[in-house]
């Protein structure tokens, strides 16, 4: 009765020199298949014979059953039932020893302990083994029945022995079949378990708990969007809103366009810096449109599951036509809508899928009717060109930084639930942030506010919003300085700064110089432009190379070149990029009016400023320099003769600005125009504090 069994091998090693074992090594132990059942001898008495029957056939069953199931459950088996009554899991494998080997065992007094298993048929022996080192080894023999001699020459060598009964035997096997299949009766259990919870969940078997619904969409829904904001609460971007009540009026009333022969746009694309307001403009519109909305990030759409993100797309718009007319909003459709073809390799990669599918569904052979796709992004310019095609993106809409009315304009909206001082004009405060984005004046008013309820203020003062600007802008306010030296030339430094740039023409007006540390800067010079610097002239620009040149002069005339310090890095690096900027970019030099540059370089993705060639000659990058060398000196020449004309009046500054810290730009223009003529371009009229209204 041949079968073939796995058997699991602890310490001890064959003995059996006649069959081969085929044996490999699995998780630190070695694994033999054995070939054939132990053969069992005949004995003289008919109920040796009938009991050695009954326990082949008990066997053969057993084996029967380890072979069907004992791969599976293998190493679970063997840790549930090691401590069990079976001959099988008594931490034996199929190491095996013949009778007569047991019997020369055992009268040279090497059996240690023997356990009679299945009516003394068979026994587990414990021996030394000189092979191992004189180790102890567990192996099975199995013996043509129990005999009175045998038991007796147990008696004599005071070998421990012991009997188990077969009830132990079949309460063992039952337990390792329970081993065997527990594993994976509990992994069936726990998808079955997962599967009926996600049915019953919302959605039915596809549910959004389901454990195979990858390809589902993860956008947001909302049949009556309340997201609390309304047109009424954007601010600063007029040319976006009213682009969006367009749209919002064509849900509303279609007919007034139809009857004229227009169609709803398919889709508009916010284009702008972070922080200018594209998702709130998309909040706005939800709210104010009244038509179901869909709301998912471009991220969302791409797994490292190959179709996901295109079956996700699938997904979204199927739901989408469901509920036409509706509004889908695809928030950062740069990390999905990048150029195709660019990476490496060329790549037919799992985003550019997912592109495909969405390049079809927005606008494919079926068309999606009574759908607007509201997408924004900050790279516009590394999206597919199918992907801005009429047709899908109807209308471009750019969100720009906000000039000065759109900046008085948001303080106003950010401002209506704060209580400002008399003195606080936000006119002001608009004009002293240039550049500032909606979410950078939001932030600059918390921060105002937060610095007024530290300092147990009832209200918002001019000097928690300066503050608030400079710690934006520079950072943390540090330690004051207390040793002299060095507070002097710092002094000198940032007056250098405000006398070069307020008696050159073109330059902006001080706003304020100040000793108090802020990041790492010791010192600094605030300028606040007259009006917004869209369009800036070579006399501007000139004259902030001189401006920012005005420190390194007050120190090399003041204290003398070998004193100067290294408080100028800073300006060197942002004056010789400018000057480099005038040469290269704007043409303002001898070279000639020129674009110097590559468009590759000056593009934002790193991948094609990477790959950018430069077809500069050698000739024309040593006449760029030097041209960047001619601008710089001369600059600085004028800067030095600045610092000289005016020693007078440099020292009184800095004596009153040493004993106060902080000089406002009125104080400071009082002063210098008691020792020469301010610049008739560069004159500002004292600022008087207007009352805020919000």
């Amino acid at each position: 009765m041949a079968s073939s069994s796995a058997c699991l091998i602890g310490n001890g090693l064959s003995t059996r020199s006649r069959q081969a074992h085929f044996c490999k090594q699995s998780n630190g132990y070695r694994i033999c298949p054995s070939l054939s059942l132990p053969t069992f001898v005949k004995a003289s008495r008919v109920s040796s014979v009938k009991a050695s029957f009954h326990t082949k056939v008990a066997e053969g069953r057993r084996y029967f059953l380890k072979s069907l199931i004992g791969n599976a459950g293998l190493g679970l088996s063997t840790l549930l039932a090691g401590g069990k009554a079976n001959a099988d899991e008594q931490g034996v494998s199929s190491s095996r020893m013949s009778y007569s080997r047991f019997l020369e065992y055992l009268d040279k007094d090497r059996v240690k302990k023997v356990d009679l298993y299945e009516n003394g048929t068979i026994a587990i022996v414990e021996a030394v083994s000189p092979e191992l080192g004189n180790r102890v080894q567990r192996v099975r023999v199995q013996l043509p029945g129990l005999s009175q001699e045998l038991l007796q020459k147990f008696r004599e060598k005071s070998i421990d022995f012991a009997a188990h009964n077969a009830e132990e035997d079949s309460g063992s096997l039952l337990f390792n079949l329970i081993g065997n299949l527990a594993f994976p009766l509990v992994l069936i259990g726990g998808l079955f378990l997962l599967s009926r919870r996600s049915a019953g969940g919302m959605g039915g078997p596809g549910g959004p708990g389901s454990p195979l619904a990858f390809g589902q969409s993860k956008a947001k829904f909302q049949m009556e969007p309340n997201t609390g904001v309304t047109f009424a609460d954007v601010a600063g971007v007029d040319e976006a809103k009213q682009d969006f009540m367009e749209v919002v009026e064509f849900l509303k009333k279609p007919e007034r366009f139809t009857a004229v022969g227009a169609r709803i746009p398919k889709g508009v694309l916010l284009v702008g810096p972070p922080g200018t307001g594209k998702t709130l403009l998309a909040k706005a519109i939800a709210g104010e449109a009244g038509v179901p909305f869909f709301s998912i990030s471009g991220s969302e759409f791409v797994e490292m599951f190959v179709g996901v993100g295109a079956s996700r797309v699938r997904d979204l718009f199927k739901k989408a036509k469901e509920n036409a007319p509706c509004i889908v909003f695809v928030d950062e459709i740069d990390a999905v809508g990048r150029q195709r073809g660019t990476g490496i390799g060329g790549g037919n990669d799992e985003r550019e899928q997912t592109l495909n599918q969405l390049l079809t569904e927005m606008d494919g052979f079926e068309g999606n009717t009574g759908i607007i796709v509201i997408a924004a992004t900050n790279r516009a310019d590394i999206l597919d060109s199918a992907l801005l095609r009429p047709g899908r993106f109807d209308r471009q809409v750019s969100v720009d930084v906000p000039d000065v009315k759109g900046r008085t304009d948001i303080l106003k909206v950010h401002g209506s639930n704060k209580k400002f001082d008399p003195d606080v004009s936000l006119d002001v405060v608009a004009m002293r942030t240039p550049g500032f984005s909606g979410a950078d004046l939001a932030n600059l008013l918390n921060e105002a506010a937060i610095l007024a309820g530290r300092r147990g203020k009832s209200a918002i003062s001019s000097k928690e919003i300066d503050d608030s600007i400079d710690r934006i802008v520079a950072g943390m306010e540090g330690t004051v300085m207390t040793d002299g030296k060095s507070k002097s030339l710092v002094a000198y430094h940032e007056v250098g700064h405000a006398i070069c740039g307020t008696l050159t023409p073109g330059h902006d007006a001080v706003q304020k110089v100040t000793l108090v540390p802020r990041g790492q800067a010791r010192g600094l010079t605030w300028f606040i432009p007259s009006d917004d610097p869209t369009l800036i002239s070579k006399q501007q620009l000139f004259a902030r190379i001189v401006g920012g040149l005005g420190g390194r002069a007050a120190e090399e005339i003041i204290f003398g070149e070998p004193e100067v310090t290294t408080g100028a890095a800073g300006d060197l690096q942002q004056i010789t990029g400018l000057a480099r900027q005038m040469v290269i970019t704007f043409g303002m030099s001898d070279i000639g009016p020129w674009s110097l540059m590559d468009g590759a370089a000056q593009s934002g993705d790193v991948i094609m400023r990477m790959m950018a060639r430069n077809s500069m000659s050698e000739k024309l990058a040593e006449d760029i320099d030097n041209a960047v060398k001619r601008l710089s000196d001369s600059a600085y020449e004028i800067a030095l003769s600045h610092i000289r004309n005016n020693r007078e009046a440099i020292d009184k500054i800095v004596e009153v600005l040493i004993e106060k810290e902080t000089m406002t730009g009125d104080e400071f223009r009082a002063l210098l125009s008691e020792f020469t003529e301010i610049p008739a371009e560069n004159r500002v009229a004292p600022s008087l504090p207007s009352p805020v209204a919000v």
